[in-house]
């Protein structure tokens, strides 16, 4: 695969990066320093970095809806928003059966409208990146907004601790990381957006240093795993290790972007990187989105 042989560093500074996320429209990234309590941005043209926003929530992680509206998972706050094209914050979730949720992680917006979003404890363990609490659920799940009635129920459960997640292009697999399990687990979406009980895709025991973030897939089926010490992992679509990227800090999480979505996103503990490289992303929820996305 053509690309650049060596990471570009476009920022240091953060105390934990996470939840790049590129805004093609603005020809900027945005991403998450937990525990300052606010979100960053990049931009393209320039390489300007400024605040996108301040108490911001601990946020984690970001996407965009099929509206070009932002969905933030708010670790402090635990709760999952939308940030509306006037600005305004519209909370989608912020608990479940009455309990508060514990501390959203990531999302991920199918076709339908439908959020997806991990929550695990990690908000509420203490207080570096969010605010220390008992968990209310006293579980760790994943979770589905149901795009018509907002209703918000379990689909998956059994983790150790869900971060990470995307759903395949075709969108009939959701593909989750369990970063206490050391696994990436892969789920079959049904027609009604339940999930089949899923198996595991990859084990982190498999490389000592691993502990699975986020998930990216790119336009050739390879999914690509942010995996802390021990960099960045693509896999083939059989699960196969086929490629590691080594980064000089534990990486959190990564992100596909630019213009030709041909240049990969690195948050990793203080920094972004950036590589240009021989292939191309698709967007976080699959290929059919709006161009500006």
């Amino acid at each position: 695969m053509v690309g650049d042989d060596d990471l570009e560093v476009l920022h240091t500074g953060s105390h934990w990066a996470e939840g790049p996320l590129y805004l093609p429209a603005w020809r900027q990234l945005i991403w998450s320093d937990i525990p300052n309590d606010r979100m960053l941005r990049w931009d393209e043209e320039t390489g300007a970095v400024g605040v996108f926003r301040r108490h911001a929530g601990h946020t984690n992680g970001n996407t965009l809806d099929a509206e070009g509206r932002l969905i933030t998972c708010e670790q402090g706050n635990r709760r999952v928003t939308r940030t509306e094209h006037d600005g305004t914050l519209t909370v989608l979730a912020d608990r479940w059966q009455g309990k508060r949720l514990n501390s959203p992680n990531d999302a991920a917006v199918k076709s339908d409208g439908a959020v997806y979003f991990s929550d695990p404890d990690f908000g509420i363990t203490s207080d570096y990146e969010g605010h220390r609490a008992d968990s209310e659920i006293g579980a760790n799940h994943v979770y589905r907004i149901d795009p018509v009635t907002g209703g918000v129920e379990v689909v998956a459960d059994g983790f150790g601790a869900p971060n990470g997640l995307v759903f395949s292009a075709d969108e009939r697999q959701l593909f989750v990381s369990d970063t206490r399990a050391g696994f990436i687990r892969v789920f079959d979406v049904r027609d009604d957006g339940s999930l089949s009980d899923g198996e595991v895709f990859a084990e982190a025991a498999k490389r000592p240093h691993a502990r699975f973030d986020n998930l990216r897939f790119d336009s050739a089926g390879r999914l690509w795993a942010a995996a802390m010490s021990d960099g960045v992992h693509c896999y083939d679509p059989d699960g196969t290790l086929i490629g590691r990227l080594n980064v000089p800090e534990p990486v959190s999480n990564l992100a596909f972007g630019g213009p030709k979505r041909n240049r990969l996103f690195i948050t990793a503990t203080t920094s972004l990187y950036s590589l240009v490289t021989g292939v191309r992303g698709i967007h976080p929820t699959g290929p059919g989105r709006p161009r500006w996305q």
